[in-house]
């Protein structure tokens, strides 16, 4: 996989967010966890909507996540190795990153 296309992968913060944990720690659920700025205006519904819609199949297109949509959990794909690098430069530089690199 070439850069462009891991970066089309990360272009997305809520899959930066979701590859990032799973590089800190695995399993994830499949689910986001609810923000107070978007439990304030309704978005928490339309987020899960898109994770489970587009993000998370995209990531499983790639191999990157394994995601099993029954138990709603989501673990380490069999290339997620491939993207890990850029992941580890995007956490250890969140301070120099515009928005942090990769949002809390």
């Amino acid at each position: 996989m070439t850069l462009d296309e891991q970066l089309s992968v990360l272009s997305n913060r809520h899959r930066r967010r979701l590859l990032v944990a799973l590089a800190q720690r695995t399993p994830q659920p499949a689910r986001p966890a609810p923000s107070r700025a978007l439990a304030a205006d309704g978005g928490d519904r339309d987020q899960t909507i898109a994770m489970q819609h587009v993000h998370l199949p995209k990531l499983a297109d790639h191999g990157f996540i394994d995601w099993d949509q029954d138990a709603h959990r989501v673990t380490k794909g069999p290339r997620f190795d491939e993207i890990e690098p850029l992941l580890t430069v995007l956490s250890e530089n969140q301070d120099v990153l515009p928005d942090g690199g990769v949002p809390d």
